[in-house]
């Protein structure tokens, strides 16, 4: 079942999440969330823009948000999504359904442009987005450090309108 996140589920989305901050280089966050700054997070998202979560057997496995793409007015028709996915729980099509649903949501509030980073080398986060209709628009080289080594980004755009 895919729904809007509240506040209460934080502490779900943190167990899926600091699994990533502590050992991939997929997020470039450092240092573990707490629930309560994830709850922060939540709200602050979902004053302007969705954040969604997938429940199986009455458990979050899955989140997919957006947020705004940068700060200046004229930026506010586009917004960069995000979806993870618990471990163990890839390759069920979770991520797709997540994210097909966010896209629409994204959509349904004249949104016109969703932009996805990836910290690079990410095969199967690259093969979702190109799935989805996304194209590779940008290569940024060594622009974050985590694990003591250099990583680069790519960013891939979907023109929703």
């Amino acid at each position: 079942m895919i729904r809007p996140a509240t506040p209460d589920d934080a502490a779900a989305i943190v167990d899926i999440y600091n699994h990533y901050v502590a050992t991939t280089v997929i997020s470039f966050e450092e240092h573990p969330v707490t629930p309560d700054e994830m709850a922060g997070r939540i709200r602050d998202v979902i004053a302007a823009l969705p954040w969604l979560v997938y429940e199986s057997e009455g458990r979050v496995i899955a989140y997919a948000y957006a947020t705004k793409w940068r700060v200046r007015s004229a930026y506010r028709y586009s917004a960069e999504t995000s979806v993870y996915v618990a471990p163990g729980q890839g390759g069920q099509g979770i991520g797709t359904a997540l994210y097909k649903t966010l896209l629409n949501e994204l959509r349904a509030r004249e949104i016109h442009m969703a932009i996805g980073g990836i910290a690079q080398p990410n095969p199967a986060s690259v093969a979702l987005h190109e799935r989805l209709g996304f194209e590779k628009v940008a290569h940024f080289k060594q622009v974050g450090r985590k694990f003591d080594r250099w990583i680069d980004v790519g960013y891939w755009e979907l023109q929703l309108g």
